[in-house]
């Protein structure tokens, strides 16, 4: 049967981001799902302060709907679409970015509901929490200080993470272009850029959420890189396959590549639609105990 492909977006993003690639699959004959996680998509907040001309000091204050989302709440919500999707035969579940770590939720608790997991560029935490991750030598050549020159409130008031991607502040754009869409023209990053929401949860899991081989371990998996990934580096994405084979070792990723930035697979969707293609008509596999 044909499968369905369920899309999770990454921080900040919303099914929105999928179009273009929803575009390709459709015209190679491939059904597909893009999913908004609570508070993203039309369930976003946008304030007025957010608009032009901007109020700064409104925008570090105002309330934002996604305040105390859980990462247990993107799951719960993923797990209901892959429900949905199951009824009308296999499903392929694939995530970009942190939206791994939701998929990777989904997959340790209904794994009965995925028939390949799927992971551009994505965090699927195995040996450590997400958060750890970032102070290993994989993630060094990633400035945190210059993408935070956006940042807007304090989470711990907010409750929330914000981000201000409607700034016109020369060094946040520029570090925003230089992690996000490298390889991109200035129109397309802009573009893409505002079709960020400002705000994020807080809550990426703990322990307890990393890839359990149980359950997550008896999905077949693949990973594509992004060789040219800032955001999240190769060295990094290499670093989560091999935890994720020695997790599973009777069960390794199949391992696919793609050039390009964080998002140039996704303004330049082609090549990402036929290597889904390929994985579509993967024979199922064996049934596992």
């Amino acid at each position: 049967m044909q499968p369905t492909f369920v899309l999770v977006h990454g921080a900040f993003a919303n099914s929105f981001s999928f179009a273009p690639l929803q575009a390709e699959l459709g015209l190679l004959g491939h059904r597909s799902v893009a999913v908004d996680l609570p508070g993203h998509g039309f369930g976003a907040t946008y304030s007025h302060a957010y608009q032009t001309p901007q109020d700064l000091e409104g925008l570090a204050t105002a309330p934002g709907s996604i305040k105390g989302v859980t990462l247990a709440d993107n799951a719960a919500h993923l797990i209901q679409i892959l429900e949905r999707a199951k009824e009308n035969g296999p499903v392929i579940l694939l995530s970009h970015s942190r939206g791994g770590i939701t998929a990777t939720a989904a997959a340790n608790a209904r794994p009965d509901l995925i028939d390949r997991i799927v992971y551009v560029s994505a965090w699927c935490p195995v040996d450590l929490d997400v958060n750890d991750y970032y102070a290993e030598p994989e993630m060094a050549t990633v400035d945190a200080a210059s993408l935070g020159l956006a940042m807007a409130g304090n989470p711990a008031e907010l409750g929330l993470l914000r981000v201000n991607f409607r700034t016109a502040e020369p060094r946040a754009l520029a570090a925003f272009k230089a992690a996000f869409l490298a390889d991109g023209t200035d129109e397309e990053f802009l573009t893409f850029l505002n079709t960020f929401q400002p705000d994020e949860n807080l809550d990426v899991g703990t322990s307890a959420d990393r890839a359990q081989a149980a359950t997550w371990g008896r999905i077949p998996k693949t990973y594509v890189r992004l060789a040219d990934d800032a955001s999240l580096p190769l060295a990094m994405q290499d670093r989560l396959i091999r935890e994720g084979n020695a997790l599973t070792p009777d069960n390794p990723y199949d391992v696919r590549t793609l050039k390009g930035s964080h998002l140039k697979w996704l303004t330049d969707p082609a090549p990402a639609a036929r290597a889904l293609g390929e994985l579509a008509a993967l024979p199922a596999p064996p049934a596992r105990s």
